[in-house]
């Protein structure tokens, strides 16, 4: 059901990045989606970055609409949909790619104090893509890379997480496909959570536009156990 939210504050978060906090605080577990609809625009899904808070990157018609809007302005959301992320373990590593930041964040935010450890692996393609640099404050360490070598190490998240794997006992993941296939590549499958993404009209597992082999993202997803992706990313 459409619930209508105001816009308690809308501000820039990076490069061609923004975040809108509305005035209504969600039950969540971090990895869940909402979606969120425009009058005359459309509907797209959104992973929380908080119970209050998307973080959104511009990249097409809906997004270009929703960066025009401002405090006190209206938006209309339903959910919270899909499966989030389970923690297990002791020491986990998050390994984030560009956008997929807000999920990792929303779990490092709710399972602060609950593990022995955990690293964040950071990579976007220059600083000023970097979003929400105070999960700082959720984690043990922060490893910054970027394709150009304009902050931290130049090249990629999964390079990193190629050397020190042996350090975590379990790995959770959002970004880009190419950058996920390569965490299960590294992961051998084993002891990963990963956070996919598909087009999406519904959210609850009617129309079939988000299915991933067997599995409907929005249903059996967002994040999904690396085993059960064997063969379909």
């Amino acid at each position: 059901m459409l619930e209508r939210v105001a816009l308690r504050e809308v501000w820039e978060v990076s490069k061609d990045v923004k975040a809108f906090r509305f005035d209504k605080k969600l039950e969540f577990n971090a990895g869940q989606f909402i979606m969120a609809w425009l009058p005359g625009v459309g509907e797209k899904p959104f992973s929380l970055a908080w119970g209050d808070l998307i973080v959104v990157k511009r990249v097409g018609p809906f997004t270009s609409r929703l960066f025009e809007l401002a405090e006190g302005d209206y938006l209309w959301i339903r959910g919270p949909y899909g499966r989030g992320f389970e923690p297990k373990g002791k020491r986990a590593v998050l390994i984030g790619g560009g956008i997929g930041i807000p999920p990792l964040y929303a779990f490092a935010r709710q399972n602060s104090g609950r593990f022995e450890g955990v690293t964040l692996i950071y990579g976007a393609r220059s600083k000023e893509e970097l979003a929400l640099m105070d999960i700082e404050e959720y984690v043990n360490e922060v490893v910054i890379t970027t394709d150009d070598g304009s902050a931290g190490r130049k090249g990629f998240p999964t390079d990193v997480l190629a050397e020190r794997k042996n350090e975590f006992d379990q790995a959770y993941t959002c970004g880009p496909e190419p950058m996920l296939k390569a965490v299960l590549r590294v992961m051998n499958y084993e002891n990963v959570q990963i956070s996919a993404e598909r087009y999406m009209k519904c959210g609850i597992g009617v129309c079939g536009s988000c299915n991933l082999g067997k599995y409907l993202v929005c249903r059996d997803g967002p994040v999904f156990d690396g085993f059960q992706l064997k063969g379909l990313l």
